[in-house]
Parts: structure tokens; C-alpha cells; sequence
């Protein structure tokens, strides 16, 4: 996603582009949250703990088999991806734009990596013993974080150009190197902290 941002952010119109780009990812990431918030709120009103240890395994399974499934992929996602990109590129810079926000829509909606970190993340927030500002605070938190590739190349090309230019052309190549691995590992961890944890509750 980080790519994809930064090769919109180059291109022709880029500064109508890069904006509208991220409002796509945006959009996704609260339709997702909000469906698990109340899906969440609908599974958390029985007093029967069994059901909460049961979705903690279900969803500590799902991550570990995204997990395995993207390790199994190794870069071919990855080369496929900046293949597609370069294809994108349209002499036109108002199509571009035009294009960027179905774009991040599709973008985030087929990025299963982050959407299965999500899912768990906006379960424990719709799960957690705060009010409605707070827990709209924390989900409102958790999408800016969720969608910082989108953004935050898009405030770093207002405030400071050729600074962020730089610095995102280091990322990108950090994420060719290591961006694979560092997704398997948050998903196998987080998939094994709710398998155990489901387990522990089902035992208790």
C-alpha cells in the first residue's frame, strides 16, 4: 500500500490522487471496524464465557493460517503488486485521480494481512469496559494506524517534500526486504496470544 501511495504521489495530479487514494483505504477500515464492533457487542451479551474463548480461538486460528499462507507466498504477492502498479500509471493525471479512490477501496478491501490484524484489534475495542467517546477514540486510533501508509505520504508531501521523498524511498526498500517477514511474525504472534488465551479460558 505504501508503494502504491507513493507511486500516485509521483505521478501526474498526484496531490488529488494521493488524497483521494487514502479516503478509499479509510472508508474500508471503518466499514470493517464497525462491522466487528457490533458483531463483537452482539457475542459479548451472554454471560456464557464460552463464547468469547471460542471467537479468541477461532480468530487466534485464522491468523495462524494467514500467517502460513502469506509465508507460503513468500514475494510473489509483492512482484505481482509492483508489477500492477507500473501498469496503472495513466498519461492522464485526471483519470488518475479520478481512479485513485476506487483504487484504495480495492487496495485495502483485498489486503487480508491487515484486515486479519484488524478484526482482533476492533473485537478487544468493542469488548472493552470504556464509554462511547473512549471506545470511539480507540477505533478512530486503531483506522489512523491502520491506514498510516495511505496518509502519511500524503501529509509528508505538504509539510516537507523533498524530506519525505527520501525517507519513503528508504521504507520502500525496507519493505521489499523484510516487509514479508515482519507481516508473518505479527500474525503468528498474534494468532498464538488468542489461541492460548482461548484455551486457558475454555480450560478455566
Amino acid at each position: 500500500m505504501l508503494t502504491e501511495q507513493t507511486v500516485l504521489l509521483a505521478g501526474r495530479d498526484g496531490a488529488r490522487a494521493g488524497p483521494r487514494f487514502a479516503a478509499g483505504v479509510i472508508l474500508v477500515l471503518l466499514i470493517v471496524v464497525g462491522t466487528v464492533m457490533l458483531f463483537g457487542r452482539a457475542i459479548s451479551l451472554p454471560t456464557e464465557p464460552r463464547l468469547n474463548a471460542s471467537l479468541d480461538l477461532l480468530l487466534g486460528l485464522l491468523l495462524l493460517s494467514v500467517a502460513v499462507l502469506a509465508h507460503a507466498l513468500g514475494g510473489r504477492l509483492a512482484a505481482r503488486s509492483s508489477h500492477g502498479s507500473a501498469h496503472r500509471q495513466d498519461p492522464s493525471g485526471s483519470r488518475r485521480a479520478r481512479a485513485a479512490f476506487p483504487f484504495g477501496v480495492f487496495s485495502m478491501a483485498t489486503n487480508f494481512t491487515t484486515l486479519a490484524l484488524m478484526v482482533p484489534a476492533a473485537k478487544e475495542i468493542s469488548t472493552a469496559d470504556v464509554d462511547l467517546a473512549g471506545r470511539t477514540i480507540l477505533v478512530l486510533v486503531l483506522v489512523g494506524l491502520a491506514a498510516t501508509p495511505a496518509w502519511l505520504p500524503v501529509a509528508l508531501s505538504r509539510i516537507a517534500p523533498d524530506r519525505g521523498r527520501r525517507m519513503f524511498a528508504a521504507l520502500r526498500t525496507l519493505i521489499d526486504r523484510r516487509g514479508r517477514t515482519a507481516i508473518v511474525v505479527l500474525l503468528g504472534t498474534g494468532g498464538l496470544f488468542f489461541v492460548g488465551r482461548g484455551t486457558i479460558r475454555l480450560l478455566g
